[in-house]
Parts: structure tokens; sequence; C-alpha cells
């Protein structure tokens, strides 16, 4: 289990898909899971496995990660970009990313700015803002950017960023937690399930653009229909120095984490003691959730169609929308055990009692 856990966080993470672009998380997904059921794609790129009877019960993750895409090539063979979802420019400079051309090549660059040595005493000091910045692919002008290296305006770009293991054996480094974690957990709970006889019909499914407005799970409530939807996510630890110890609720060590409640989201109180009651029968380590800021597909899902019960399973990481997260993959691993225990519980009365209100 723990094996395979490594294999898929490596490659889904390794892999360059920004909002809209999502191909290459969505080509390890259906190889994944090609014999584990049907295969089908919606029209905005989200992609489904179903099989089974009875119920449904989706399993969703969003494929996409935070990127830039290219907004204009200066005379000189600079590229300035657009941020794709939510960064801090704190996080960016000096950071190695690809530009993926439309032919499929990845062109290395570093982001950069004027140098601190010809900035003012009162500006060194200050973030430098989005604006400001700019990628060197190492092109001498526009015609060579666009000629030599086949880049044109649009093109998706995303960090460059290996999966690395940490001297703590459990401890792994890399981009795009959020959420290739909950991508893997799909897949990999998927696979473990596929040679029992589940009570339901089982959907796993990779949604697109989340992180630029929970778009993606808007048309998989539509496609799908689901009777309970499971939402997968690397959400942000707060273990680190500046918060305070005895409020931490997404602690790396901790196991996995339940979400109760965030912005764009109430989750169904019925499914949140199904879920608490299921860990503790399992002996899962879980840790509950409030959040004040933040949001997941959730926010779409409990709110379509009828209303969708859901719920939001979460392996917690460090510095989440950076070119590098860190999480203890023991918390992986308890929310592949959750997910897999809860879809062998939800059975058609389960679902009925979950809205059950008169």
């Amino acid at each position: 289990m723990k094996d395979k856990a490594i294999s898929l966080l490596k490659s889904l993470t390794e892999a360059h898909s920004v909002p809209g672009y999502e191909d290459e998380v969505r080509e390890i997904f259906s190889k994944e899971l090609s014999a584990m059921g049907d295969i089908s794609t919606d029209h905005m790129g989200g992609v489904y496995c179903e099989r089974g009877d009875g119920p449904k019960i989706l399993l969703a993750g969003h494929m996409d990660e935070v990127g830039f895409r290219v907004q204009h090539i200066t005379p000189d063979g600079f590229i300035k970009f657009l941020p794709v979802g939510g960064w801090w420019a704190h996080t960016l400079l000096s950071q190695r990313v690809y530009v993926k051309t439309s032919s499929g090549a990845k062109v290395l660059g570093v982001i950069s700015s004027k140098p601190p040595h010809f900035l003012p005493t009162s500006e060194r000091n200050k973030v430098m803002a989005l604006g400001a910045l700019f990628i060197d692919v190492g092109a001498a002008s526009d015609e060579e950017a666009e000629r030599d290296f086949g880049i044109r305006l649009g093109d998706p770009i995303a960090p460059d960023t290996e999966f690395t293991a940490m001297q703590k054996r459990d401890y792994y480094m890399a981009k795009a937690f959020d959420n290739r974690v909950g991508m893997a957990c799909a897949i990999q709970t998927a696979q473990e399930l596929s040679c029992e006889k589940i009570p339901n019909t089982l959907i796993v499914s990779g949604t697109v653009q989340e992180e630029v407005g929970l778009r993606g799970s808007k048309v998989a409530a539509v496609k799908t229909k689901p009777d309970v939807t499971i939402v997968l996510e690397g959400p942000p630890a707060d273990d680190a120095p500046g918060f305070p110890k005895n409020e931490a609720q997404g602690k790396l060590g901790g196991g996995v984490q339940v979400r109760m409640q965030d912005p764009t989201a109430i989750m169904n109180p019925k499914l949140v003691q199904l879920v608490v009651e299921t860990a503790e029968q399992e002996a899962i380590r879980y840790q509950l959730t409030m959040r004040s800021s933040g949001g997941t597909d959730a926010g779409s899902f409990h709110q379509a169609n009828e209303g969708i019960p859901s719920i939001v399973l979460g392996t917690p990481a460090r510095y989440i929308h950076s070119h590098n997260g860190v999480i203890d993959i023991n918390d992986y691993l308890e929310m592949v055990k959750l997910s897999k225990a809860l879809v062998r519980k939800l059975d058609a009365a389960t679902v009925a009692g979950l809205t059950e209100y008169l």
C-alpha cells in the first residue's frame, strides 16, 4: 500500500496540470483505472471511472494545481505571466518553472525581477508585486521565444519540482500536494476496492479548475448526480511556527483531516457523524477541522441538484500553493483507509438516512 502510494504521488505531483490544462493528470487517472470500471469525461475535461450498482457515491479530487499562463513576451524575450489560482508573491522569486508549449514541449525558465542592487532602499524589503516579476527562459527576443522555443500567449506554466523523500522517513516534499494527494487517494481507493463487492455505485472523479472557482465540480454534479460526495483534498497544515499549538487542527502525523465547515460549505451533520464513527470503529487516526477561510469542491457539490450530502477528507500539507509542500505519508494512508471504509458502509439505507429531515 505504501509503495503504491509513493509511486502514485511521485507521478502525480511531477505532472504539469494547471487549471484548464489538466491533461497529464487525466492521462494518469485513465491509465491507472482503465481496468477498474467505465471511463468517461465531461465537456470541461473532468474524468470519471464508474462501477457497481446502487446509490451513487462520488469520490472526487481536483486535478488542477495553481500555476500561471503566458500573458506577454517582451521584445527582449522575457515572459510576463498571469497567475491561475492563488499565489503568494513571497514564494516566487528565483523559482524554476516549465512553460508547456502547444507541441507538448516543456521550456525551463526561472522567475525573476529587477535585482535588489538596482532598487531604492525603500523598496528592497517590500514584497514584489506579481506584475513586477517575469520569467527568463534564455531567449534573446520575442521572435526567438516564439520561433525557436515554441512559446505562445496563453501557454500554461507550472513549477519545476521533484517529489523527494526528506530525512524523516515518512515526510515527502513536492509541489501540488493540493490536490495530487486527493487524486492519488481517489485512484488508490478504487484500485484497492476493485476486487470487492460494494453496496453502491462508486464513481471516482478528477474534476477541473477547482483553483479558479470550483468550476469543474459544478459540471461533475450535473453529470453524475451523486447521492453522496466525498471530496479528497490537500488542505493547509497549521502546525508550523506562527500557529498556536493548542489550536492546530491539521498536524502532520495527526491522521486524516475531516473538515466539518469552511466559508464555502457546512458539511452534512449526519455524514460527519458517520465519518467519525467509522474512523473510530476502524482505528483510523483522524483530526476534526473547522476552518474560517479557504474552500473546496464541496462548496459546489453540497448545494448542487437537490443538495448533495458532502464531506471533505484531507492529507494536511505544509506550504501549499508554493513550489515545495511537505506531507507525512501516514496521513495520506489513513485517508485511503477511511475512504475505503466509507464506501463499504454507504448502502441504500445509510444514504437515505442522511437526508431524512421529517
